[in-house]
Parts: C-alpha cells; structure tokens; sequence
C-alpha cells in the first residue's frame, strides 16, 4: 500500500483526484489540502509516498513547496492548468505532469510510474535491474540487460539500447554510482560499457555490436583487470 496526499487550492480538482485515487487497490489517501502550509504541516511529521501537487497556488508555488519539504523521496506529480510549467517541474525530479482536466487514464500512467519508482527506492540496494533517468521531461525506466553502452556528451550522457537511445542531463561519474560495478565498467573518459555486451578486444579498442568503443590509456588496467577477473 503506498499512502498519498492531494494539494490543490481548487475543491472540484481535489475532488477529481479523489475519486480517482479510491479506484486504485494500493493507494491509501491521507488527506487532501486547499492549503499547503497545512499541508506541510503534515509532511513534515509524517511523510507519505506519493504527492499530487497543483503548481499555480495563491500562497506559494508547487515547484518552491516541494523544495521546501524535509524528506525528498517524496514521488511528486504535478498537477496544472498551465503547460508552461512542465520544465520547472521536471527540473526538481518530478515522478509525471498532469496537466488539467486530468483524464482518468492518463492519471492511471502517472500513478504507475509512481509506483516503480518508489519501488526502486525502496528496493535500491536489492534491485540491480534497472535504473531511472530524466529524459524529455518525464522518468525514463532503463533495464540495464538492455544497455549496449554508454556516452558522455559533457554534461549529458547517451544510453545505447537495442532499439533507441535515451539522451539525460547526468555526467558519466554520476551514472557510475548508480549502475552495479560487477556490471558496468568505465573504459574511457567518454564511455561506459557493460561486460556482458563486449564481443572482441583488442589492446585499444573494444567492439560492442557496430560500435567500436576506444579503451582509454589511464583506464586499461583496471579494465583489463576486470576482465583478468572474468575469465578466472
């Protein structure tokens, strides 16, 4: 069961939500909110798992409340009238974007992604299957079995996958703490690469389907060693 408030300065939008979230078995909804420094009143002692917060308020922004809050694994998805926030909400690791009238379906997608992604952080040291990564404004899931590789583009990254790419504002130091080490290993200053993925090696150069990645000076040994590692 995943526990839930709804803050929103409009009665009938509460409302909407409301009943939405009665139809769904593993939501349990703990209160509901026209004001939110009542709200976070709540929180504050007692935090819940997932958080539908409108953005346009008379009292204070959604985006600056959610800042506000101690705990920060709070999944959020906002709720507005107003698209024009949506990069805004994004930019503070916002679960969905529900943008007003919200249709039953598309608030039913919003709270899936919730749930997966509570999932992960509550399962984080157990669960080495797969990550999330910001990507076109929403949480993209990536099963690692699925990644062929991954670049460094300054301060983004490209995750290579069989069938598409998923480009995210993440350095590749960054996605290292997430991905397992056993796993993953950085060849290049621009490259990660999974184990499992390579074919051939050579002293410079490693070849992963079409792509041939270079091998980094400064990081050969360790890569080389890993790779001692496998084979024994």
């Amino acid at each position: 069961m995943f526990t839930c408030i709804v803050i929103d300065d409009e009665p009938l939008a509460l409302e909407v939500i409301k009943k939405y979230i009665s139809k769904i078995y593993f939501l349990e909804l703990k209160g509901t909110f026209t004001d939110a420094f009542e709200a976070k009143k709540m929180l504050d002692a007692s935090p819940v798992d997932i958080l539908f917060l409108d953005i346009q308020m008379p009292d204070i922004n959604g985006i600056e409340f959610f800042k506000s809050l101690n705990s920060k694994n709070i999944a959020v998805v906002f709720t507005t009238a107003f698209s024009e926030y949506a990069v805004d909400g994004f930019n503070v690791d916002a679960i969905d974007y529900l943008l007003k009238p919200i249709e039953y379906d598309r608030f039913l997608k919003a709270i899936y992604k919730a749930k997966e992604y509570i999932e992960y952080l509550n399962n984080q040291e157990l669960h080495q299957g797969y990550i999330f990564v910001k990507s076109d404004y929403q949480m993209v899931k990536i099963n690692l079995k699925d990644i062929l590789y991954i670049e460094g583009l300054d301060d983004y990254i490209k995750i290579y996958l069989a069938h598409k790419s998923v480009l995210t504002l993440m350095t590749l130091k960054t996605i290292t703490l997430k991905l397992p080490a056993k796993e993953f290993i950085r060849v290049h200053r621009s490259y990660i690469v999974p184990i499992s993925r390579i074919e051939n090696v050579t002293k410079s150069r490693i070849k992963i389907g079409d792509k041939e990645i270079p091998i980094g000076v400064s990081y050969s040994e360790s890569f080389f060693s890993a790779m001692d590692n496998k084979m024994s």
